[in-house]
């Protein structure tokens, strides 16, 4: 490994290698449950936690939708979608933490 880390010190690429950001995309279905209101806290939250970890690029609020099936009883939900910039440690968090969140009906996190 130390002969690996001289060879890329030599050819100028130090510690940058190990703090790479990559591209990330992020859909969340949130319930209505509790109404519009309380989707859109969620949102924010959400998009918070994004920005003090990385960049948010960008928001595409797809707003309410029919589901395709029934989550929880529930036939509507809260569409939105995330792109942001983040270090490789991040999105396994921000999955963890949607899992655990009350009024999250579905999420996806996928590295673009």
């Amino acid at each position: 490994i130390s002969l690996l880390s001289n060879r890329l010190m030599r050819a100028g690429v130090h510690e940058e290698v190990q703090t790479m950001s990559n591209s990330y995309e992020t859909i969340i279905v949130y319930s209505l449950a509790k109404g519009e209101e309380a989707a859109k806290e969620l949102h924010a939250k959400f998009e918070a936690m994004m920005a003090e970890n990385g960049t948010v690029d960008s928001v595409d609020e797809w707003g309410k939708r029919k589901l395709a099936y029934l989550i929880n009883d529930e036939d509507n939900g809260y569409y939105v979608l995330y792109n942001h910039t983040c270090d490789a440690d991040f999105p396994a968090e921000l999955s963890r933490v949607l899992k655990i969140t009350d009024g999250v009906l579905r999420s996806l996190v996928i590295k673009k």
